[in-house]
C-alpha cells in the first residue's frame, strides 16, 4: 500500500512563485511507486485547492483557468483527522466528503506564512507527520534577528547589526541612525527580518541611502535588521539533512551575482530560465575552497542547523571577508529554493532519494514525539481542584 504524501505551496508570501516551482520540481521527483502525491496549493488570497492540474508550472499563467479544473479544499483543526475535505458541496447529494486522507505532509512553503512556522503550527494542532522543521525552528530560522541571537549565544559568528521596530524607526529616527553609524559605520545592508529570496534588501553607503533603504524595508515587515557589510565578500552555500543529532552537510555552492548583493533575478530568474527556480541560478559546484575553509564552513552549517533545532533539508548561507578570511553565517533557510536538490546531486543524493529521506525524517519524528508525555489523564476538576477564586453556587 503506498504513502499519501500532501505537498502543500504557494501562499500568501513575496516568494509565492518561487514556492510554486519549488514544489513542482519536488512532486515530480517523488518516487511514483511507492507515494501517492497530494498536491494542495494556497493561492494569495488564501485558499486551498487540489488538483492533477496543478502539476504542471505552465498552467499558473492562467490562474483562474488553472483554479476552476481544481476542488477547493481544507484541513480541519482537529487532532488526529489527517483527511483533506472538499470546502463547498460535491455531485447531487451535496457530498462533503474527504478528497484525499494523508500520511504525511511536505510543507513547500517559502516565506512568510508558510517558512516562518505559522503553517508548521496548522500541523502541529492537527498531529500531521510533516517534513522540515518544527513551528520554534522554523520561527527562529526564518527571523533574522532571533537567529543571530540565538547563534551568537552559542559561538557561531555572525556579522555585527543593528534591529528595531518600524514604530522605533519613525519614532526615533534620528537615534538609530546616530547607532548604526557608531556600531557599523558604512557600508551597510538593510534587511527585513523575516523575508528572503533578497526581497527588500539595499546596501547602503551613506545616511541619505540608510534612509531610503529602511523606508523600503519597513514595506515589508515589522522588524528591520541592519548588518555591517563586508566590502571584500564572497558567498558560499552549504545544505544540511537530517535532524539537529544526527545530520550531513552537502558539497559547497558559490553564486555568482550581477551586483553586489545576490538579487532575487541572481536568484530565481537566471535570464531565460525563470521556470527553474534556485536550479537555474548561475554558480560554481563545488565551490573552489581550500580544503580547511572548505571544512569549516561545513562545520559552521552543521552547527547553525543543530543549535536552531533544525529538521529536514535547509541552506546555510555563509560570508567569506576576503579581507580577513573571517567567516560568517548570514542566514538559514529552513525550506530553501529547490530544496537545495542540485546540492545533493553533487554528493551523490538523487533527488527521488532526498524526497524519500526527508519523508522517512518526518515519520521517525512523528514515532519519537509520541513517546513524551503532553497530558496527563487525570481529572483534577473531579478531585476538587482548580475551584480556588471561583464562584460557588
Amino acid at each position: 500500500m503506498k504513502t499519501t504524501v500532501g505537498v502543500f505551496f504557494g501562499g500568501r508570501s513575496t516568494e509565492h512563485e518561487i514556492s510554486v516551482i519549488s514544489a513542482n520540481q519536488a512532486m515530480a521527483a517523488i518516487n511514483k511507486e511507492k507515494y501517492d502525491v497530494v498536491p494542495v496549493y494556497i493561492t494569495k488570497q488564501g485558499k486551498w485547492y487540489t488538483g492533477d492540474a496543478l502539476t504542471n508550472v505552465a498552467n499558473y499563467r492562467d490562474i483562474n483557468k488553472l483554479l476552476s479544473q481544481c476542488t477547493e479544499v481544507h484541513l480541519r483543526p482537529e487532532y488526529g483527522d489527517y483527511n483533506l475535505y472538499r470546502s463547498k458541496a460535491a455531485g447531487l447529494f451535496g457530498n462533503k466528503g474527504p478528497v484525499a486522507t494523508f500520511d504525511v505532509v511536505i510543507p513547500v512553503l517559502h516565506g512568510s506564512n508558510g517558512e516562518d512556522g505559522i503553517f508548521e503550527g496548522v500541523l502541529e494542532t492537527i498531529g500531521i507527520p510533516y517534513a522540515g522543521c518544527n513551528t520554534l525552528a522554523s520561527a527562529n530560522g526564518m527571523d533574522k534577528i532571533t537567529m543571530k541571537m540565538i547563534l551568537q549565544a552559542c559561538d557561531v559568528p555572525v556579522v555585527d547589526y543593528v534591529w528595531f521596530t518600524d514604530k522605533q524607526w519613525f519614532a526615533q529616527r534620528d537615534a538609530l541612525i546616530a547607532k548604526v553609524e557608531e556600531k557599523l559605520g558604512y557600508p551597510v545592508i538593510v534587511k527585513p527580518a523575516n523575508l528572503g529570496s533578497s526581497v527588500g534588501i539595499g546596501r547602503a553607503a551613506d545616511r541619505e541611502q540608510l534612509i531610503e533603504r529602511i523606508n523600503d524595508a519597513e514595506r515589508y515587515s515589522t522588524r528591520i535588521i541592519v548588518e555591517h557589510m563586508v566590502d571584500q565578500l564572497q558567498e558560499i552555500n552549504c545544505a544540511v539533512l537530517g535532524d539537529c543529532d544526527e545530520y550531513i552537510t552537502s558539497v559547497l555552492e558559490e553564486p555568482v551575482k550581477s551586483g553586489e548583493i545576490l538579487s532575487y533575478t541572481d536568484k530565481y530568474m537566471g535570464g531565460t530560465k525563470g521556470t527553474k527556480g534556485m536550479q537555474s541560478a548561475q554558480k560554481r559546484i563545488p565551490a573552489d575552497l581550500p580544503e580547511d575553509v572548505t571544512e569549516r564552513i561545513r562545520f559552521l552549517a552543521g552547527e547553525t542547523f543543530r543549535v536552531l533545532s533544525c529538521h529536514g533539508v535547509s541552506r546555510v548561507d555563509m560570508i567569506i571577508d576576503r579581507s580577513n578570511g573571517n567567516i560568517y553565517v548570514n542566514e538559514i533557510n529552513t525550506i530553501p529554493g529547490s530544496l537545495s536538490f542540485y546540492l545533493w546531486e553533487a554528493a551523490g543524493i538523487r533527488f527521488d532519494e532526498l524526497m524519500d529521506r526527508l519523508i522517512r525524517l518526518a515519520l521517525k519524528r512523528k514515532r519519537e514525539s509520541e513517546s513524551k508525555t503532553v497530558s496527563y489523564d487525570q481529572n483534577i476538576f473531579a478531585l476538587g481542584g482548580g475551584v480556588k477564586g471561583g464562584i460557588k453556587k
